[in-house]
């Protein structure tokens, strides 16, 4: 039976007065944790030369947050659930803004690594947290309208990192990409903790701490191999040995969640199809998206010969489209469906990667991953509303954790994906005339948007079911 911890204002079941600039907040908040990949991103050749990183470090601090980021965002959703998504939430924010102060203030590679991967920690708590109050605040079409708002924000935010990442390490310097997230995460902390409800608790138990030990374990070595394909690739023994372990690791925790006495999770949530759909549709959303950053930056700055700071330019119209993409399909996905608007999502990206293969050249490439980029959009919605739309309260956290998860996986198999694909391209050196590898990367994200809308039309329930 479900605990009340505390009790709104309002009447039992009226919606929240101040859920919209609820949403404001909690979106503003995970912008930061996109944001902060990206922006990282840019600014690691600055950063590296001078705290005097290495390769493994500078590529650890990148990946050492997406790496924690991924790995503990179910036990972070399950904790929303347990514990409250409030003070969950809550308690990630401090932890994020707090670690971002400690890496700006970094003078080496043990400091800085220990900080983005706290950073990681306190992402893997805001964010299921933030979505289950989401979910959970709304109803009926303004959830959809809700969650249009809350994808465009996750879809654009890396396009913006971009930009961001470039004014920054140009203009106050590189320890400002973290610092910029101390005042708003501060600012967004105080607001929060005002205005935010103490919703019913949605579960009862203890925590399942083999439970997330097990699959934190799992989702760190997969994500940890799939980061790995993209400099050693996919039959490197290193890189097995992990998909191995990941592999162990999940049947173990399969087999320990059917006896745990409170299990971290309901296994039969991922047998649920529009779950499965939601999850099916955010990983290919997340890998087509972030492939396609990596492919444009990459062409951008070493073919075309562009600046970072020129490139995050060039990526303005990417991010503003992808907003904008997502925050109409949150208006429409009522009407239409979400099978409907998965499979023309779909259909649109496709075109949009066949640009760059068609056409050369800066004007092409940024057509093309516009004209993308506004398929992804909507699909990032299609994505939350099928997932989280009959889920009870109970289950919203540790829903979103598996959304966010998978989430995480997308980013890591479209990133390993295209790297490979265009390897050839991507190691030579700038002005080099070939291009054939990013034709032949476009032309496998053509292919798998195509064969993923089919199964859209498959696989995500009717309109009305």
């Amino acid at each position: 039976m479900s605990r009340t911890e505390t009790t709104g204002p309002q009447a039992p079941g009226t919606p929240h007065p101040l859920r919209w600039p609820i949403l404001g907040l909690l979106g503003l908040a995970q912008l930061m944790l996109i944001l902060d990949i990206t922006v990282v991103a840019i600014a690691l050749p600055r950063m590296g030369a001078e705290l005097d990183l290495d390769r493994a470090a500078l590529t650890w601090v990148v990946s050492g947050y997406a790496l924690t980021f991924g790995s503990l965002m179910l036990l972070g959703g399950r904790a929303a659930d347990l514990f409250g998504a409030k003070r969950v939430a809550l308690t990630g924010l401090t932890v994020f803004t707090a670690a971002s102060l400690t890496a700006g203030l970094a003078d080496g590679a043990p400091l800085l690594l220990s900080a983005r991967t706290a950073q990681g920690a306190g992402a893997a708590m805001l964010s299921p947290a933030a979505l289950s109050l989401v979910v959970r605040l709304f109803e009926g079409d303004e959830r959809n309208r809700a969650l249009g708002i809350w994808s465009a924000l996750g879809g654009g935010g890396a396009a913006l990192g971009v930009l961001l990442g470039g004014l920054i390490t140009a203009g106050p310097g590189w320890t400002w990409v973290f610092f910029v997230n101390v005042p708003v995460g501060l600012t967004v902390l105080i607001a929060l903790a005002r205005i935010l409800p103490d919703l019913p608790q949605a579960a009862s138990g203890s925590l399942d701490v083999p439970g997330a030990a097990l699959v934190a374990a799992a989702t760190g070595a997969l994500i940890y191999a799939l980061i790995r394909v993209g400099d050693h690739g996919w039959l490197d023994g290193a890189t097995l040995t992990l998909l191995a372990v990941a592999a162990a690791a999940y049947t173990a925790f399969t087999a320990w969640q059917k006896r745990a006495a409170t299990p971290l999770m309901d296994l039969g949530l991922l047998a649920r199809r529009p779950v499965l759909a939601g999850i099916f549709v955010i990983a290919v959303a997340t890998a087509l998206m972030v492939g396609v950053f990596f492919l444009g930056s990459f062409y951008l700055q070493t073919h075309q010969g562009h600046s970072a700071l020129t490139t995050g330019v060039l990526f303005l119209p990417v991010a503003l489209v992808t907003m904008a993409a997502a925050t109409a399909a949150g208006h429409v996905i009522a009407r239409v469906g979400g099978r409907a608007l998965a499979a023309v999502s779909l259909a649109v990206a496709a075109a949009g990667f066949l640009v760059p293969v068609l056409w050369s050249g800066t004007v092409a490439m940024v057509t093309g991953v516009s004209i993308a980029a506004a398929g992804l959009g909507a699909l990032f919605v299609v994505a939350s509303a099928t997932a989280l739309a009959t889920v009870a309260p109970h289950e919203a956290g540790v829903t979103s954790g598996i959304v966010s998860t998978f989430h995480e996986f997308g980013a890591s198999v479209g990133a390993a994906a295209v790297s490979s694909a265009a390897a050839a391209s991507i190691a030579t050196r700038t002005g080099a005339p070939t291009g054939s590898g990013f034709d032949d990367a476009f032309l496998v994200a053509t292919g798998i948007a195509t064969v993923s809308g089919l199964l859209a039309l498959r696989l995500l329930p009717a309109k009305h079911q």
